[in-house]
């Protein structure tokens, strides 16, 4: 054998180390909850993952973590900054109702920590984490996907370089107006968006008087957001606090302004400024029928009215993880649909009253003012929390209902008194 021969083979050999180190079962393109859970589950379970995720990415969020979550994806406690055991709801005229989380308590994470510590977790069980940016698909004849993107050697790095990696399947959750989405999938544009912001504060050494540690205070009041609310969640030494609105030209930072100076936090020190888009709907498909489906932001599931996001991504991303084994087992991309079908038999019912609830009651300060009044019922704070930390309508208390439907409608049609 000549020398030719020789570099002919080592180039041959590297040709075929290279193309198996970057082809893949799963190519999960954005690490926040959703694709970070969806990478982890796949890797535990034996699958070649690749875990894609842009550098500095952090998601405007008060980071509420309900104890159905941390069950279900065993989250430890040492992840929370904070337990929330109470929350207010304020009205435009500063009508404050205490609700107070029995039997239980709500979690609060910093999205910088915990999005990082999910994706390390998922790392450890064996997916393989890259940073860089998606830029676009190659579906290949044979069913397979050339996934196009920049990347970057580590986080902290200014210089790209393309690269690419082939996949027998592509999870897209790389967020709200996602770029994998928009490419591959129908009708991903016709979803609307609520534009959330949040501040993260220093809370002082002396915090205001008003001021708990382990409450989430919730305002709805026009100024502070015509259309959803603004917020104060505690976390630790630190608080989020933000609005949200799809109405364009509103002003998030001028009302984030505002929700501060209520809370008596106007002059706190700011650590960081936070901004992005919120889906408030479901898409109405989140695959391609070929080799792409979607989860998370991406897929369109955050909560109307609470705009809760964190638990509904994770369940997301471990549907589409299982929707993603069903293909990869039987070849059949009608598995794919199951993601979407089966999140929305879990779900999709609390989708549509909180959609309804946000379309009713936060349209103007007049009906936030009897909103606010009807939280003060025990049969309401039970339900609503209920449902909440258990993300499941509650139906053991059928006369509960019966009562809040009457209430209700006193209110609507005004025979409530609101003081």
């Amino acid at each position: 054998m000549n020398l030719h021969d020789l570099n002919d083979m080592r180039e041959f050999q590297e040709e075929l180390t290279q193309e198996s180190v970057n082809t893949f079962d799963v190519a999960v393109i954005g690490g926040g909850p959703a694709g970070a859970t969806a990478a982890d589950d796949l890797a535990r379970r034996g699958y070649k993952v690749l875990l894609l995720d842009r550098a500095g990415r952090i998601k405007p969020c008060g980071g509420a973590i309900p104890p159905r979550a941390m069950k279900d994806f065993e989250i430890p406690d040492s992840m929370l900054v904070a337990h929330a055991t109470k929350a207010r709801m304020i009205s435009p005229t500063n009508h404050q109702v205490d609700i107070p989380i029995e039997n239980g308590f709500v979690g609060l994470v910093d999205r910088c920590e915990f999005d990082e510590w999910l994706r390390e977790r998922a790392a450890s069980h064996g997916a393989e984490r890259r940073i860089g940016t998606f830029e676009r698909i190659e579906h290949q004849p044979d069913g397979r996907a050339v996934v196009y993107f920049s990347a970057r050697n580590h986080a902290n790095d200014s210089g790209t370089f393309p690269a690419k990696i082939t996949a027998k399947l592509v999870i897209g959750a790389d967020g709200a107006k996602s770029e994998v989405a928009r490419q591959n999938v129908k009708d991903a544009e016709k979803t609307k968006y609520v534009s959330a912001y949040h501040e993260i504060v220093k809370v002082p050494d002396q915090p205001p008087a008003d001021y708990e540690g382990s409450r989430c205070d919730v305002y709805y009041n026009g100024k502070m957001s015509p259309d959803f609310y603004g917020w104060v969640f505690p976390h630790g030494q630190t608080a989020s606090i933000g609005t949200g609105s799809a109405i364009k030209g509103f002003s998030l930072r001028g009302a984030t302004a505002l929700v501060r100076d209520a809370a008596g936090l106007g002059n706190a020190e700011t650590l960081r400024r936070e901004g992005a888009p919120i889906p408030m709907k479901p898409l109405k498909y989140w695959d391609n029928g070929k080799n792409v489906v979607l989860a998370g932001d991406a897929a369109g599931v955050v909560a109307p009215a609470s705009g809760e996001g964190i638990y509904y991504a994770m369940a997301g991303g471990r549907m589409a993880a299982d929707a993603a084994e069903a293909f990869l087992k039987t070849g059949n991309a009608k598995c794919l649909a199951m993601a979407r079908k089966q999140f929305m038999k879990e779900h999709g019912r609390v989708f549509f009253v909180l959609g309804m609830l946000q379309y009713f009651w936060y349209s103007n300060d007049k009906r936030r003012e009897k909103f606010v009044k009807i939280c003060e019922d025990k049969d309401v704070q039970t339900l609503t929390f209920e449902s909440y930390m258990n993300k499941k309508l509650v139906r053991k208390k059928p006369m509960a209902h019966v009562r809040i439907f009457f209430k209700d409608m006193a209110h609507l049609l005004g025979f409530a008194k609101v003081h």
